[in-house]
C-alpha cells in the first residue's frame, strides 16, 4: 500500500475518509483519519445545524460552522494528512460555498451528488486541488472535456463512486438495475479508458479513486492491483469512536442486519441507500408536510416533495434514530463494535 502523489502533495496512506453528512463527518474524525496519515474529509452538508440562526441564516451558519470543523481537524492532525471538503453539486449555495473553501486551509475539494461541470470556475486563482465524484465512465469524460474546454484543465483526482456505496448514488432511478449490477472493477477500467486521452494531452495521471463497497484491507490490496490508486471508505469510518455522529447513529449499525439495508427515495432525485427504519417505513407515497425549509437543495420542490432530508439527517445525527435518516452503505451490517480510527486505519492497512 504506497503512497501517492496529488498535484505536488503526498498522502502516506491511500486512503480516504469518504464525506457524510449531516454532521457524521465533520472535524473531529476527519482530523483523526489525517493523524494516521490518510485523507480526513468534512461534510459540507449542513455542519452548522447546531447553530441558533441555521433556519434563519443558514447559508451563513454553515459556512461559520465549516470554517469552525476544519480548523479542528488541522489541529487534530498535527500537521499529518490530507484535508477534503465533500460539497454537494445539488446544493443551491454550491457556488457560495466553493468560493469561500477556496479561501480555507484545507487540500482539495470532492463534489458529487451532480455533475460539478462549473467547479473550476468557482475556485479560480486557487491552488485547490479538485476531485469529481462519478458512477461511470461517461460522466468522467463529460467532466473532463468540459473542465478542458471551458477552463483548460482536468480533475486533480476522481472518485469513482460503485453500486455498493451509501448515500445518494449517483445514477437515476430508471438506470438503477443496471448500475446495481456492475462491478466496481468494470467502472474503474470504463473511466480509465476515457481518462487516457486528457492525460495524454495534460502530460500528466489523473490519480483514481474507488469508493463502494470497500470495507477490508483485502479489499483494498485487490482494487489497487487493478489499477486504482487509492480507496475511499466511508460507512466504516461510523464504527469508531472519533465519528462525530451521536452514540445511538452508531449503535443503529451495530444493531442492524443485511436486510435492513436497502434503496429508498430521495427528495434530490437519486436513489439512496440507507437503513430501513421506522422512519423509511413510514415513507408510504404521502408527502409528510414542511413545515419549515431552507432552501437547501436545487431539484427539491418543498410543495411537492415526500419529506424534508434535512431534517431527517439532522434527527439522525442528533440520535433520533427511528424518525431519522441514516445513510449506510452496503455493508453498514458488518460494523459490529466502535473501535478508534488509529485501530481501524492500522488493520485497513496491514490486515491485522
Amino acid at each position: 500500500m504506497n503512497a501517492i502523489e496529488l498535484k505536488g502533495k503526498t498522502l502516506q496512506i491511500p486512503i480516504i475518509q469518504g464525506g457524510m453528512g449531516v454532521a457524521i463527518s465533520l472535524g473531529n474524525l476527519a482530523g483523526h483519519v489525517m493523524k494516521e496519515g490518510g485523507m480526513g474529509v468534512i461534510s459540507a452538508a449542513h455542519p452548522g445545524f447546531r447553530e441558533e440562526d441555521f433556519m434563519t441564516h443558514n447559508v451563513a451558519a454553515n459556512l461559520r460552522a465549516l470554517h469552525q470543523e476544519i480548523l479542528k481537524a488541522r489541529k487534530i492532525s498535527q500537521g499529518n494528512g490530507l484535508l477534503g471538503v465533500n460539497v454537494m453539486t445539488a446544493s443551491r449555495a454550491y457556488k457560495e460555498i466553493c468560493t469561500q473553501l477556496a479561501k480555507e486551509p484545507i487540500d482539495v475539494l470532492i463534489s458529487g451528488a451532480g455533475m460539478p461541470v462549473d467547479l473550476p470556475a468557482y475556485v479560480e486563482g486557487s491552488e485547490l486541488m479538485l476531485a469529481p465524484i462519478v458512477s461511470s465512465g461517461k460522466a468522467a469524460r463529460l467532466i473532463c472535456t468540459v473542465w478542458d474546454k471551458r477552463y483548460h484543465r482536468i480533475p486533480d483526482f476522481i472518485v469513482i463512486e460503485g453500486p455498493l456505496a451509501g448515500g445518494h448514488l449517483g445514477f437515476s432511478k430508471e438506470n438503477l438495475n443496471a448500475h446495481l449490477e456492475a462491478s466496481l472493477e468494470d467502472i474503474l477500467i470504463e473511466v480509465k479508458k476515457e481518462v487516457i486521452v486528457f492525460e495524454t494531452k495534460y502530460q500528466r495521471k489523473i490519480p483514481l479513486v474507488v469508493a463502494g463497497g470497500i470495507y477490508t484491507h483485502e479489499d483494498i490490496e485487490t482494487i489497487l492491483s487493478k489499477g486504482a490508486d487509492a480507496v475511499q471508505i466511508a460507512t466504516r469510518f461510523i464504527g469508531t469512536y472519533e465519528c462525530d455522529a451521536a452514540p445511538a447513529y452508531k449503535q443503529a449499525f451495530i444493531d442492524c442486519v443485511q436486510a435492513d439495508i436497502g434503496i429508498t427515495v430521495s427528495p434530490v432525485g437519486l436513489p439512496g441507500r440507507a437503513i430501513i427504519n421506522e422512519f423509511v417505513l413510514g415513507l408510504d407515497g404521502e408527502n409528510h408536510r414542511i413545515s419549515k425549509c431552507v432552501a437547501c437543495l436545487t431539484p427539491c420542490n418543498p410543495a411537492a416533495t415526500p419529506y424534508c432530508i434535512t431534517e431527517a439527517l439532522i434527527q439522525a445525527a442528533k440520535g433520533n434514530v427511528k424518525d431519522g435518516l441514516i445513510f449506510t452503505g452496503a455493508n453498514g451490517y458488518r460494523i459490529n463494535r466502535i473501535v478508534s480510527v488509529h485501530q481501524l486505519m492500522h488493520e485497513l492497512i496491514t490486515g491485522d
